[in-house]
Formats: structure tokens, sequence, C-alpha cells
């Protein structure tokens, strides 16, 4: 039985650390600072809260952080383990461009911590559905233990930055679609051209109808964590590639939408209302 640790213990990394603690594994994590809910939730999931020292010794430790925090916990990770007479194997699962992984891997240098790059595709695993973990970088196998404990596990050839990118691609596809749907149905509510709009998608591309309904909904509680991300992907991208900005855009998109549910959700209110506008009527 493996011991390892889940550094994060939000809507991922509670249901992360839930379903390793379910199969089989100890699972620890290290919550200073943290909230009094953040805590109840990771001992709800079967997670131990502990020192950082221990938690680090884990077997392996893995970072299910939003997109700012990664280096900060790699920072503090690589620091910790001088601490320690054994190697540290850490997978940095977040959603962070290739660059940014590379500089997780260039701060652990020199200090016992074995970094593999990882990246979640899906959402929170629950009872009948399992996100795919892919990593690189792991010649030694280090992640059988997550396959071991009831994790789905994909590797991927290539080095530091290849899994990132796998993330960065997919989620520019998948988030950048519901940013786009989300910023035209708003321009569309401005100007008066929207229940025509959806009216239209739904009679020309009804599989998009159908996604953009259930992904903009979706997407209000999460918009905050996505700003960073879209971010992220602008960085893998470059500043030499327009494209770059379409996802400074997003950042912009979901920022705004971030705002409106911690304010009126005026936005979400106009939106849901859209949505629910049927073919044909």
């Amino acid at each position: 039985m493996a011991t390892i640790t889940v550094i994060g213990a939000g809507a991922m990394g509670s249901a992360v650390g839930r379903r390793l603690a379910e199969g089989g594994a100890t699972v620890l994590t290290f919550l200073e600072g943290r909230s009094t809910a953040t805590l109840d939730r990771a001992k709800a999931a079967g997670m131990r809260p502990t020192t950082l020292t221990e938690a680090i010794g884990a077997d392996l430790v893995l970072s299910i952080v939003p997109p700012a925090e990664a280096l900060g916990v790699a920072k503090t990770v690589a620091a910790e383990s001088l601490r320690l007479a054994k190697p540290v194997v850490f997978i940095d699962c977040n959603a962070i461009a290739p660059a940014t992984m590379k500089q997780v891997a260039e701060t652990c240098a020199g200090t016992p911590v074995e970094v593999i790059d990882g990246s979640i595709i899906g959402g929170p695993p629950r009872p009948g559905y399992d996100p795919k973990f892919y990593v690189s970088a792991d010649s030694e196998n280090h992640t059988r233990r997550l396959s071991d404990h009831g994790l789905v596990v994909r590797r991927i050839d290539g080095g530091i930055g290849a899994a990132s990118a796998l993330k960065m691609s997919y989620a520019g596809i998948t988030k950048g679609m519901t940013g786009l749907g989300t910023a035209m149905m708003l321009g569309a509510i401005r100007n008066g051209a929207d229940e025509s709009l959806k009216r239209e998608i739904a009679e020309s591309v009804p599989d998009i109808d159908k996604r953009l309904s259930a992904s903009i909904p979706d997407m209000y509680q999460k918009a905050y964590r996505w700003v960073a991300e879209m971010r992220e992907i602008a960085e893998f991208l470059g500043p030499d590639d327009a494209a770059s900005q379409i996802f400074h855009g997003m950042a912009g998109v979901f920022e705004k939408m971030a705002a409106d549910r911690d304010g009126d959700a005026v936005l979400a209110s106009q939106l849901d209302k859209l949505l629910a506008v049927k073919e044909g009527k």
C-alpha cells in the first residue's frame, strides 16, 4: 500500500484524494493556512492533514493547485526536501504551460526532488467517472502507484513539458469554446440578437448548442480558476503566435464572469435565460 500526498484540497484535489484512499492508499495532505472548510473537505475525502516534512516524505507527492500557485508549491517542496534523507517524487498535475513546468523542474534542480510532468484531463473523479492523468518524464514508472490505487494514468513519450503541452492544447480547445460561446452570446444579448442566435445554433449546429448549454452554466463557479489557465495557454502559444491574444481575451471573459458571480450575477442570469430558449420558439 502506497502513501501518497496530495497538496491541494479543492474540488479536484479532494476528489483525487478520495479516489486514492478508496483504492487503498494512505493519503496525506499539507494544508497550513487553509480554511476550516478546506480542512473539513480533505478529512471527509479520507485525506490526513500533516506536517510538510511528513507530507513530502510520501511515496509520491502530487501538486493539484490553481496554476498561479504551482511554482510556489514547487519551491516549498524543494526547500523542505533538503531536510529529508531520501528522494522525493513530485508530480506537478497543474494546468500550466510547458515553460512554467520547466521552471518547476529548474526550481527542484540540485535537490532530492525528482519532477514528473503531469496533467489532468477531465473533471474530478466521481462514481462511474474517471479523468485521465497524463504523465511525461517518468522513466522509472513511479506513477504506476497511481494506477494501482484507482487512477487512470496514460504515459506520454517525451520529457518535462510534454504532458503540460497536452493539457494546454486540450483546454485551449474545450474551455476556449466555452469562453468564445459566452462572449458571443453576451454580445448578441447586448445587441438584441440573442434569441435568434440561440435558435440558429440549435438548428444549424445542434452539437455545439448542446455542449454550450451544459458548459456555460458549469463554468460560472470555475471561472476564477480559469483566468490564470487562459494566460498559461497564451504563454504556451507564445508572443509570436497571434492566437495567443485570443487566450488573453479569454482570460478577460472568465475574469468578468468570476466578478459577476461574486456580484449580482446579472450576466449569468442573462445567459441562463438565453440557453433555455428552445429551437423553433
